[in-house]
């Protein structure tokens, strides 16, 4: 292929990428420089996900920065694309810092996944545990009963949480509860958000997965819109070759054809 034909092809997905995208950066310029052929692969996929519109375009881009976000993948010039589309689509500020303020979710499953195992080698080993007074009791039912009002459900996994430390729930409670006392998302959105933080390559949480999926099946996201989520989230593993490829880009350059010595 000439220089020029090849040039011609990668002027041309780049119209077609902004076009489909309304993105586009030096980094995506070397994965078309290096491979259009991938990227024309990955255009099509990517299309396939969402030109049906399951899901409107805000929140389609709101799933792409909760799970760019999030501190399993944090890959910030994909947060960065997707808030200036989610602006672009009609997103407010205050929408994408609920969502940002969300991916701090993913970080309980440390005490959910770790204090289970807590309990379970604590009555393994015979170790005494602390004797639970009846006001201590009362105090957790008042602190159950307040994550209930605030976030409409009950999951049996922070039920260790309560018992063995019910002030650390308390103000996970609080904290939790913030975005749903600020009702600036729809419940139904929000809950589709938290599922894709959860079921993220990076974090594959299945059991948060189901209770969140669950919720916002509830609340009325249909299985399409689910499906949705789940495709977009899955399309973060194109961040590896876009964060990468300019890398070999530069590589390519220093090294000679014949690979014998790098350029100074």
């Amino acid at each position: 292929m000439s220089q020029s034909t090849s040039d011609d092809r990668v002027s041309a997905l780049k119209c077609r990428f902004e076009d489909q995208r309304g993105i586009w950066s030096p980094a995506w310029e070397s994965v078309a420089k290096l491979n259009p052929g991938y990227l024309e692969g990955y255009l099509k996929i990517q299309w396939a996900s969402q030109h049906r519109n399951r899901l409107p375009p805000k929140i389609q881009e709101l799933c792409y920065i909760a799970v760019a976000s999030s501190v399993t993948h944090m890959y910030l010039p994909a947060v960065e694309a997707h808030i200036l589309a989610a602006l672009r689509t009609g997103a407010t500020s205050e929408e994408i810092f609920e969502v940002l303020g969300l991916s701090y979710l993913l970080g309980v499953h440390t005490v959910t996944m770790g204090f289970p195992i807590l309990q379970e080698l604590v009555e393994e080993l015979s170790i005494p545990a602390d004797t639970v007074t009846p006001e201590q009791q009362e105090l957790k039912e008042i602190i159950k009963s307040r994550f209930i009002a605030t976030r409409g459900f009950w999951p049996e996994t922070f039920k260790p949480l309560l018992d063995l430390d019910p002030e650390f729930f308390e103000q996970y409670t609080d904290f939790s509860s913030f975005s749903p006392r600020s009702k600036v998302l729809e419940p139904k959105y929000r809950e589709l958000i938290i599922t894709a933080i959860d079921a993220a390559t990076t974090h594959l949480y299945s059991r948060g997965t189901k209770i969140h999926m669950r919720n916002a099946l509830k609340m009325g996201i249909t299985p399409a819109e689910v499906l949705e989520m789940l495709e977009i989230t899955s399309l973060m593993g194109i961040d590896g070759v876009v964060n990468s490829a300019p890398l070999l880009a530069k590589a390519r350059e220093l090294v000679p054809k014949d690979g014998s010595s790098l350029s100074t």
